[in-house]
């Protein structure tokens, strides 16, 4: 079947996000024909390129959200296909068409400030009539946007800036969103035609996303946009897969911006009614973990179309570690990630305090580097400071030089060459995070068989199960007991080790999630309805039939009105009456041999 992969500043980009996983995926069914539809997010993503696609992936259609949409430089696309960006809205459009779409961003935008009050757990009711707005006044602007040639000029405009002010004014706002002022008006108003830039691409046609028969979004949020458009406007099935809470991180982020508090509030709420519209238009909902569960059917996913997905991790990179492999000493302690404030190292450093005072022989062995963005540099800077007045250098005689039990370094070094081997160094591997989607390293060492003290946030618990030690998140005592405990216990190190491998390798391996998708593929596109070119000549040019390009029941005798002997020639010519006009593409110039018995309706011999 094909596939259309849409993702948002990921795949194909060598530097995205859930590159690996939608890599592996690609690569892991080959029997599968995919398209890709990615949107970028920076500059520095574009200029580091693409990864080395398959042979199987057919048509890459890109588009940058990064960048102004008369720049159309960045649009780029594989095998002369491109992303463009259309302006539209110009002086070409008439009374009636100003008039939609004064009324559909009157309605979105009406639904986020009407809605800012409302909470999640508000299932009907105000929050129930702001989902409708909301659902009609997208697809009205979606329509409109596809009939017209883009949205771009006209959702920068005086008309949509005036319907904001008008809509935040209205009675029933919340008080946040009342108090907007006209540059919370203007800023809103720009990041609003960013976020709904999607519904002006070029992708929607039957050389788009109309030809595909599955539309898989890697994402929720601006990647899910696109196919929630083409389930519209070709009933083109929608699998959504979130690894982690994109709504989450919208709330996250919102303190941290430079706009102002009524602009944060209507954000958060636009992404909040967006991901609710996602949830309900997609056939199934794949979330990575429980956690991620949860949240989505905090905003609306049905239950029932809700499947828990783990995301597949190569198992044999850890192979050759073996469960009494403890290359540093059954005494060190080991943490491996990127080294950012969410990572809790400052807690780390005064709970490994506490296990030196308990174990005088212990060390602490910290792999990884600085996140590239965010405050990574100063972060690691004043942990080398903490770990410096915590544990000067100590020596074992007045002879000897002075050596410090915390090591900060980078893997790929001549002691410790690959990631395997800092998983190898240690007995005891450590998570000291206050904030933690999908644990990946925790996965990592789980595979090489290591005893885990981790900290309960995100989908910790989830992971570990009953193979490692859990304390709560800022308690360096509590992390300092635990690592204690297993530091002065081997048997039930060796033990827990060895329940982490068996349990990583039935749940988390790339097979059992090739496996997963592989089966919800075949049983989307099984269920969706059969769908018919809409014109002759395009059901001529269709060429040969793809194996799942149309459900089983299309291919049954007499599912379509009988069609006159020859008139599959008339198809083909674009002359065919309107009773021929439902022949598939797969019976076009095969005459039937029957002589004439199809047509009297009699059925076949």
């Amino acid at each position: 079947m094909r596939i259309g992969l849409l993702t948002d500043g990921g795949y194909p980009y060598a530097n995205g996000e859930s590159r690996l996983w939608c890599d592996r995926l690609v690569r892991g069914l080959p029997q599968h024909e995919f398209d890709l539809f990615a949107l970028s997010r920076s500059a520095d993503q574009e200029r580091q390129g693409w990864v080395r696609l398959p042979d199987h992936v057919g048509h890459v259609r890109t588009a940058p959200m990064w960048t102004g949409a008369d720049d159309s430089r960045h649009a780029g696309g594989r095998r002369g296909l491109t992303g463009r960006l259309a302006t539209g809205l110009g002086r070409s459009y008439g009374r009636r068409d100003r008039r939609r779409f004064e009324e559909d961003v009157a309605a979105l935008v009406g639904a986020v400030c009407a809605g800012s009050g409302a909470g999640p757990e508000d299932g009907g009711g105000h929050a129930g009539t702001a989902s409708a707005l909301f659902a009609g006044g997208l697809h009205g602007l979606a329509e409109l946007a596809r009939e017209k040639g883009g949205l771009h000029t006209a959702l920068r405009s005086e008309t949509t800036v005036r319907i904001v002010e008008s809509a935040c004014r209205a009675p029933g706002t919340g008080r946040t969103v009342h108090s907007a002022t006209v540059p919370d008006y203007l800023a809103f108003t720009t990041e609003l035609e960013r976020a709904l830039r999607p519904l002006s691409l070029d992708w929607y046609d039957e050389d788009g996303l109309g030809a595909v028969d599955l539309c898989h979004a890697a994402s929720g949020g601006a990647a899910a946009l696109p196919g929630l458009l083409a389930k519209r406007f070709f009933g083109v099935p929608l699998l959504v897969t979130e690894h982690g809470v994109p709504l989450r991180s919208h709330y996250l982020a919102a303190p941290a911006a430079a706009s102002g508090a009524p602009v944060r509030a209507l954000l958060a709420n636009f992404h909040r009614l967006l991901a609710s519209e996602v949830y309900r238009e997609a056939a199934l909902i794949t979330p990575g973990n429980t956690h991620v569960r949860r949240w989505q059917e905090r905003f609306g996913a049905d239950r029932e179309r809700v499947r828990t997905v783990y995301p597949g991790m190569e198992a044999d990179r850890f192979r050759s570690v073996g469960e009494d492999d403890d290359g540093g000493g059954p005494g060190t302690l080991v943490w491996i990630g990127r080294i950012e404030p969410a990572k809790d190292l400052i807690a780390l450093l005064h709970a490994f305090a506490e296990v030196r005072r308990a174990e005088p022989d212990a060390r602490l062995r910290i792999f990884g580097a600085p996140a590239e963005e965010g405050e990574g540099d100063a972060y690691l800077t004043q942990c080398r400071a903490l770990a410096a007045q915590l544990f000067p250098d100590e020596a074992a005689d007045a002879h000897a030089v002075g050596d410090n039990p915390v090591t900060f370094e980078e893997i790929g070094g001549p002691e410790v060459p690959d990631l395997a081997e800092a998983y190898a160094s240690g007995g005891v591997v450590v998570l000291s995070s206050v904030v933690e989607g999908f644990p990946i390293s925790l996965v990592e060492a789980m595979f090489c068989a290591r005893a885990t003290v981790s900290t309960d946030v995100g989908a910790v618990v989830e992971v570990v199960g009953g193979t490692g030690l859990v304390v709560p998140p800022r308690n360096p005592r509590a992390l300092a007991d635990a690592c204690v405990a297993l530091l002065r216990d081997p048997e039930r190190r060796a033990r827990l080790g060895a329940a982490a491998r068996a349990r990583a390798l039935e749940l988390f391996t790339v097979e059992q999630n090739l496996d997963a998708f592989r089966d919800i593929y075949l049983d989307l596109v099984g269920h969706a309805p059969a769908r018919w070119p809409a014109s002759s000549e395009a059901r001529a040019e269709a060429g040969p039939p793809r194996p799942f390009a149309l459900p089983p029941e299309a291919h049954v005798l007499d599912a379509l009105p009988p069609v006159p002997v020859g008139a599959t020639a008339a198809v083909a010519a674009g002359t065919a009456p309107a009773g021929a006009s439902r022949v598939p593409s797969w019976a076009v110039g095969a005459e039937c041999a029957c002589a004439g018995v199809c047509a009297a309706g009699d059925g076949h011999a």
